[in-house]
């Protein structure tokens, strides 16, 4: 009897733990400028069926566009995109109750952050307007030192428009850390930095620069599941280009395109991932478009379309895979809503849910454990 008793103990355990493996928090960074938005949400998502829930919020934060959460899941850290204005945020995080505690923020030193990461150590911006990379220590507590270290990029490159200046779009640690890669889409460059987390001035000191294909405006890259291979998308003319990667180097693979044969309209590519099984790559498209691609990853690291689609919404400008690969989620900076979609693991190919998370101006989704 006590066998039994024990047995079916350990088996309502399981599938207790189980019930709750499958149920993370997806933390959304808004545009709070547009519409009425609060600025950061946190929802319960479920990875076994999609469904969500609301069960937390922000309260006055500005234009909090883009999000990392700390190794420890207890910190989250925000840029402000507020022009001259602009800052970066510090908030410790109750992952049960997706509770958010302000704790406070810091200069960035260049208008309009638009990515932000961190370690243990340091907080990281890419300063958009302001063309700079902006290094902040951490406390004890989890808030933010003043900036240690500003870099200052100057250049320009021959979209008048769009690269009269430096504009720093994304700062990327390599997965083991030992550099940063910044993809500066105004200067038509991805410059690669050795990183030193314990340092205290040469936090960041140049190793090399790639130049990218003239107007192309690099703005978000991803390293394959390997670390062998990063793929940089381009903004302004939809290009996808593959390196390989060796110790803080790039050597060039492919150069491939997003935009479909017969496109006509405006380009404006926005953000790219790979699912986690490794053998796919997602890319969207803004623009005229509203689309996303998926690629297969062949074994030498290059890329084959498998399809396109519609976004089912306008401006998709971030979007996250969830940690079990099974469902992917769009978030529409002008439709305001998060679309979801279910990957098929064999094809990559993606389905429509019909499920869809409303509010104000999604731009920046991050999935962490509970």
């Amino acid at each position: 009897m006590k066998k039994i008793a024990l047995l079916i103990f350990t088996l309502f355990f399981a599938t207790v733990t189980n019930a709750q493996d499958k149920i993370y928090n997806l933390i959304i960074g808004t545009y709070t400028n547009s519409c009425e938005s609060k600025g950061i949400y946190v929802y319960d998502f479920s990875t076994d069926t999609g469904d969500f829930a609301l069960k937390a919020t922000t309260e006055n934060v500005i234009n909090p566009s883009y999000l990392t959460v700390s190794e420890g899941n207890d910190f989250v850290y925000s840029v402000n995109e507020n022009g001259s204005e602009s800052t970066v945020s510090s908030f410790g995080f109750n992952s049960k109750s997706g509770k958010l505690n302000f704790l406070n923020k810091q200069n960035t030193h260049g208008a309009d952050p638009c990515y932000i990461i961190n370690d243990d150590k340091n907080v990281i911006s890419a300063n958009y307007s302001g063309g700079t990379i902006s290094v902040f220590g951490k406390n004890a507590d989890g808030s933010l030192t003043e900036a240690k270290l500003i870099i200052q990029h100057s250049g320009k490159s021959v979209n008048e428009k769009r690269q009269e200046s430096a504009h720093v779009h994304m700062v990327y640690f390599s997965p083991d850390k030992k550099f940063v890669l910044a993809n500066d889409l105004g200067m038509d460059k991805i410059l690669i930095y050795k990183y030193d987390k314990n340092a205290s001035k040469e936090i960041l000191t140049l190793k090399e620069t790639i130049d990218t294909k003239k107007g192309s405006g690099p703005r978000h890259l991803v390293f394959s599941n390997d670390g062998k291979f990063v793929y940089v998308l381009h903004e302004l003319d939809g290009s996808l280009t593959t390196y390989k990667y060796k110790n803080g180097s790039l050597k060039l693979v492919q150069e491939t395109t997003i935009e479909a044969k017969d496109f006509k309209g405006e380009t404006s590519s926005a953000d790219i991932h790979i699912s986690p099984n490794g053998k796919f790559l997602y890319t969207t498209n803004r623009g005229d478009a509203n689309t996303i691609n998926t690629f297969a990853i062949n074994k030498k690291g290059s890329l084959d379309l498998v399809n396109q689609i519609d976004t089912k919404g306008k401006g998709p400008r971030n979007f996250v895979i969830d940690p079990t690969g099974k469902f992917l989620l769009i978030g529409h900076q002008y439709t305001n809503n998060v679309v979801i979609f279910k990957i098929d693991k064999i094809t990559g190919k993606l389905t429509d849910t019909g499920k869809r998370i409303e509010l104000c101006s999604p731009v920046c989704l991050v999935f962490s454990k509970q």
